[in-house]
């Protein structure tokens, strides 16, 4: 019997009020997709959940330059 993937369940913040944001859901287990909420369907990144929260210490931080 082969498993079937189920279809991811994006969602946005909450915080979220413009349509300029990003996209998240999660993938089987310590994966998470990431995609650009204007444009769904050109795919998206997939990283790991350890990596995400690393992304999300850095902004936080004003490490990088957004």
């Amino acid at each position: 019997m082969t498993k079937q993937a189920r279809e991811p369940q994006w969602r946005t913040s909450t915080y979220t009020e413009a349509q300029d944001c990003v996209e998240l859901a999660s993938l089987d287990g310590a994966w998470v997709g990431i995609r650009d909420s204007k444009d769904p369907g050109s795919g998206h990144l997939v990283v790991s959940l350890v990596e995400l929260a690393s992304l999300v210490d850095r902004i936080i931080a004003g490490d990088l330059d957004l």
